[in-house]
């Protein structure tokens, strides 16, 4: 009867694979080596563009940069904040928001949130406002000597303003068609205009004046579904989340927008 024993060989764990080559791990090593470097760069970019941001919010915040200290808001006569639904829940940060917006002489804010967590949260103060000034009844000028915020008008929309809207305008501009106009053979076809859905939706409650400037905070940079038709010659810019928002970043993006030409089609 044979016997097979099986040999016990030493095995060294830093012994690279018979199958490969010391060039190929020389190759792999300077890799490596070179993606740490690339990675370190990007991370020191990054770190020192953050630096100089801060410090620029700063500056602005503090008056010592000039030209930030006059906002020409002549051509802003709407203002759209659109947050994501998570960061909306942060009432304080809103209102800060608000009250830094209503002091640079902004008269007409529009809220948005895809969730309608802002419409929850800031609709019910806002119906007590008879002439749809809301800036006294949502407390937002409390804490500053300024008069302005009296006239700030704000509205609050959410996602059921989108779709949920035109399905309802539409549906408007169907049931007024066939019910008036002529009837039978003679009834002619449907001929609807801008103007006309435009109407339907201010009748049915989604309508109101088209952004000049759009300032979105959340990691997502795009506007959430904000109602696209309102949104035709609209400059959105993205903020950065909300809970590290700067009033010198504000200042700056009104600024920008207020250098900003326009090319509107014929």
């Amino acid at each position: 009867m044979e016997v097979f024993v099986a040999s016990q060989a030493p095995i060294s764990l830093n012994q690279a694979p018979p199958h490969m080559s010391r060039p190929s791990i020389i190759l792999k090593l300077i890799l490596g080596l070179l993606w740490g470097i690339i990675h370190l760069a990007i991370s020191l970019f990054n770190l020192w563009s953050l630096l100089i941001y801060n410090l620029e919010c700063y500056l602005i915040s503090s008056g010592l940069l000039r030209k930030y200290r006059y906002l020409n808001l002549d051509r802003l006569k709407s203002l759209a904040i659109v947050v994501d639904s998570k960061e909306a829940k942060n009432t304080v940060k809103i209102r800060q928001l608000l009250c830094w917006l209503s002091t640079m002489g902004v008269k007409y804010i529009c809220l948005y949130d895809i969730e309608g967590v802002l419409k929850k949260s800031f609709e019910p103060a806002m119906k007590g406002s008879r002439d749809g000034k809301a800036g006294e009844y949502l407390g937002i000028g409390a804490s500053i000597s300024h008069s302005s915020h009296k006239d700030l008008v704000v509205e609050c929309i959410s996602g059921s303003d989108g779709k949920e809207g035109i399905a309802k305008a539409a549906n408007l501009l169907c049931s007024t068609y066939l019910n008036g106009g002529t009837h039978g053979n003679g009834k002619r076809e449907p001929a609807f205009t801008e103007a006309d859905m435009a109407s339907s939706l201010k009748a049915v409650g989604c309508g109101g004046p088209e952004p000049d400037l759009l300032l979105m905070y959340g990691p997502a940079r795009c506007h959430l579904g904000f109602p696209a038709w309102r949104l035709r010659y609209t400059e959105i810019m993205h903020m950065g989340p909300l809970k590290s928002m700067k009033y010198g970043a504000i200042v700056k993006a009104l600024y920008n927008f207020s250098k900003k030409y326009q090319n509107y089609g014929k």
